[in-house]
């Protein structure tokens, strides 16, 4: 039977699965407090590139979670990693927030939310600041250059809110791909790529990490993509049938990070009884 125990690295989605809109979810302090006293750290691993980690932090505080940016890792920290690989020195536009865009510039990348002539490549991120001349630039760029490189932060469909869901970045790139035909290449969760940079930032192994967040087609496919084990909590977007529907299977399925507290305290107990 898998254990928890060992566990030296937790990579925690937030929304849906510590929170909700403005919402903290009961227990969410003990599950990152049983973390710590397990020995282990955790990583805060979000989809969501229309923040800022400096957002995050703030966010956090008001709901009375203190936190760092070191302990944040984001689609937008993996497109700058990805990019600076395979997009050196070219000039992109980005669909995105000020805040994205901000990000991305500070990383030393040449990119633009505006002039679309001269790009090189194409980088769609969650805009919450979306307008439909970004949408009809988008469309001129792939039109004029169908084969130019062109990446997505993140493939989610939706971001849920306390009233249900908004388009996340999946559904924007929806509606390009409709009009016309151009699909983007992911970087985000599901892909295992920002796993690897947590495991990396942090020196664990895929045995010693441990995804944890409320979405199969996102959070779990990046674990298993990863070779890591995962939980799956049932109080954000997924559902049980979702396990079936896209064919990643956890390791661990709870109702909520109250009782995925439990299970990391009782793995303690259990390490600690059996080293005495």
């Amino acid at each position: 039977m898998k254990t928890l125990a060992g566990k030296r690295l937790y990579l925690l989605d937030m929304d849906g699965t510590l929170y909700l809109g403005d919402r903290l979810f009961k227990d969410a302090p003990r599950f990152l407090q049983v973390i710590r006293e397990s020995g282990a750290d955790y990583c805060y691993v979000s989809n969501n590139s229309s923040r800022g980690t400096g957002a995050y932090v703030a966010r956090l505080k008001r709901m009375g979670i203190e936190a760092f940016p070191e302990e944040f890792l984001t689609s937008t920290d993996a497109a700058i990693d990805l990019l600076k690989k395979e997009q050196p020195g070219r000039k992109g536009f980005a669909v995105g927030t000020a805040s994205m865009l901000g990000q991305l510039r500070d990383a030393g990348l040449d990119v633009s939310g505006e002039e679309w002539e001269d790009a090189e490549y194409l980088l769609i991120g969650f805009d919450r600041e979306l307008t439909y001349r970004k949408l009809e630039d988008t469309c001129r760029l792939l039109a004029a250059r169908p084969d130019i490189p062109y990446y997505a932060t993140n493939p989610d469909w939706v971001c849920p809110t306390e009233f249900g869901a908004v388009p996340d970045c999946g559904s924007i790139c929806e509606m390009i791909a409709r009009a016309t035909g151009c699909r983007p290449r992911v970087i985000g969760k599901p892909e295992k790529a920002m796993i690897e940079l947590a495991m990396q930032r942090y020196g664990v192994s895929p045995e010693e990490t441990v995804v944890v967040g409320d979405r199969v087609y996102t959070d779990i496919a990046s674990g298993v993509n990863a070779g890591v084990d995962s939980i799956f909590v049932l109080s954000g977007e997924g559902v049980r049938e979702d396990i079936k529907r896209f064919g990643y299977e956890p390791t661990w399925i709870f109702p909520s990070v109250s009782e995925a507290a439990d299970a990391v305290a009782e793995a303690v107990r259990i390490n600690k009884k059996t080293t005495v």
